[in-house]
């Protein structure tokens, strides 16, 4: 009867603890939400962070067009003031021509004035060689002759004057001939000129309106600029506040972590206290005992057991990943057998985790306190989870069951084991071997 009664007690007590424990599934079930929000942050925060690299790379593009147009004003600008320089030269130039201009009208006038001069001394050579009052002509000089050398002498003399008379006209022609052909040559080149300088008027007025174009889109660049640059102070800024986000949030997940800690620390001390009494009554009543059931694998003595059977197929540390192909640092330790194969809890603990995360696929973290020290085990790709967060389990029980979820090649457990709480950063992974035999 009293061995009865004590079972009873027991078993009430039992009873209890487990509602307490399993209450606190609610209290502890922000954990998991906590890792989800962690996990929508880090998502955010990775977009924002893609977001700023693509406005960067905007503006690094509208700056460079910036400097490639701030260049064609600068070679603008060198062709303006080259053609500038040209106008100037041909400005000068046609100041020259017109004072050639000037000048040749001038001496046309100086010609002419000479040639009035000749014509007034060719008339008074004949007016000396007449021998009657009235005009005559070169003819009637020599038919004047009164004897045939009078003929002569006047031959000779209107020969003279003649060739005289000739050379001058011949002169004259030749200087106002000499003179129209140096205007005419004159007057071209001032044409030529004339135009020139309006070509490189047209071409300075084009360089002009190029320039004008050029500094318009700039200022639409610069505007377009600005507004990249406030852009991405804004996403700079959201990036800020998810980062003090991210913070607040790990301070949560810390402090959840500890706390679910501090439960599993209760748990264990709770275990201890009800196992004495336990061997107490045991003693007491001839040493009967209570048969616990068996999972398989079988369980160890000790702190610690194996999580499952199977092959052990890669160990910790760096390894080349059988996915991504690069090397990484392997967190834990892989155990291979067929999907459904039992997985249990290696020591007493607390389910701190319990669901789907990124690569691990299915995954089980459970938070133990052994002999005050705080351990966490983690329990991934695996094909269905049995237990849910804030429940107490035991060393050996049933958690889960292996499976091929998230990145795996192959149906396996892949098992961590962390001093501590359990790091996405993994400083605080250790080799399973130090503890666990295998």
């Amino acid at each position: 009867m009293k061995n009865y009664k004590w079972l009873l007690s027991g078993t009430i007590a039992i009873f209890m603890l487990t509602t307490i424990v399993s209450g606190t599934g609610v209290l502890a079930s922000p954990l998991t939400d906590l890792k989800n929000e962690k996990k929508q942050n880090e998502q955010k925060k990775i977009e924002l962070k893609s977001n700023i690299n693509q406005k960067k790379t905007a503006i690094y593009k509208n700056k460079s067009t910036i400097d490639k147009i701030f260049d064609q004003i600068s070679e603008l600008n060198a062709q303006i003031e080259e053609t500038n320089s040209n106008i100037a030269r041909v400005e000068e130039k046609i100041l020259h021509t017109t004072e050639d201009i000037e000048a040749l009208q001038k001496s046309i006038k100086e010609l002419e004035k000479k040639i009035a001069e000749r014509d007034i001394v060719l008339r008074e050579r004949l007016r000396a060689m007449q021998v009657k009052g009235g005009s005559v002509d070169y003819l009637d000089v020599l038919l004047g002759a009164n004897s045939f050398s009078d003929f002569i002498d006047r031959f000779s003399a209107v020969n003279t004057l003649m060739d005289a008379d000739r050379n001058i006209m011949e002169q004259q022609a030749k200087d106002k001939e000499q003179l129209e052909v140096e205007k005419a040559l004159v007057e071209k080149k001032l044409a030529e000129q004339e135009e020139n300088k309006k070509e490189l008027q047209g071409m300075m007025a084009s360089l002009e309106l190029k320039k004008v174009d050029k500094n318009k889109l700039i200022d639409q660049l610069e505007v377009e600029q600005e507004k990249l640059e406030a852009e991405k102070g804004k996403l700079e800024v959201d990036l800020d506040h998810e980062h003090k986000i991210s913070k607040e949030i790990e301070q949560k997940i810390d402090a959840e972590q500890k706390r679910i800690a501090e439960i599993a620390k209760k748990a264990e001390e709770e275990k201890k206290r009800k196992a004495a009494a336990a061997a107490k009554a045991n003693r007491n009543n001839g040493g009967s005992s209570i048969s616990t059931p068996t999972y398989l694998p079988n369980v160890s003595s000790g702190n610690w057991t194996r999580p499952t059977i199977g092959r052990y197929t890669s160990s910790f540390g760096w390894r080349k990943h059988p996915i991504y192909g690069a090397t990484r640092q392997h967190r834990g330790m892989d155990i291979a057998n067929s999907i459904g194969t039992p997985v249990v809890s290696a020591s007493d603990g607390v389910v701190s985790y319990a669901g789907r995360m990124s690569t691990y696929g299915n995954i089980i973290m459970v938070t133990h306190s052994v002999e005050g020290q705080i351990f966490t085990t983690a329990y991934a790709h695996l094909s269905s989870i049995a237990v849910g967060v804030g429940q107490q389990v035991d060393k050996g029980q049933h958690i889960g069951n292996i499976g091929n979820t998230g990145a795996s090649t192959g149906p396996h457990l892949h098992f961590e084991f962390h001093i501590g709480n359990w790091s996405a950063s993994g400083s605080s992974a250790v080799n399973p071997l130090r503890y666990v035999s295998f």
